[in-house]
């Protein structure tokens, strides 16, 4: 058995969700937030058999595409006085980040 962690933008999530609920895949969904830009993800954890890693991974790079997006960062912590507008950063979303862990031993109650 593995465990699918997949950190995916939030805004790819109900359709993932809704994919994986589709073929018979439950999963449990957390809230993150990103490093750099703040920007909201959605850390999706799914328990698969061995033979069924492939089919989940197909339906992550399906739900999950590249794209380019606008965002504005946070502005730095100034001293009063300070002005600093902040540009709007290029930035690529969408996508996923995904570890396969072994899993020793599963239990649903």
């Amino acid at each position: 058995m593995k465990l699918i962690m997949a950190i995916i933008n939030s805004d790819d999530s109900r359709n993932l969700l809704d994919r994986l609920a589709r073929r018979g895949f439950s999963a449990t969904v957390t809230s993150t937030t990103g490093g750099f830009l703040r920007v909201g993800n959605t850390t999706i954890f799914c328990g698969v058999a061995d033979d069924k890693v492939d089919e989940v991974l197909g339906i992550i790079r399906e739900s999950c595409p590249n794209r380019v997006q606008y965002v504005t960062p946070l502005p730095p912590v100034m001293e009063p006085g300070e002005v600093n507008i902040p540009t709007p950063v290029e930035k690529h979303v969408g996508g996923a980040t995904i570890f396969v862990l072994n899993v020793d031993h599963f239990e649903k109650i």
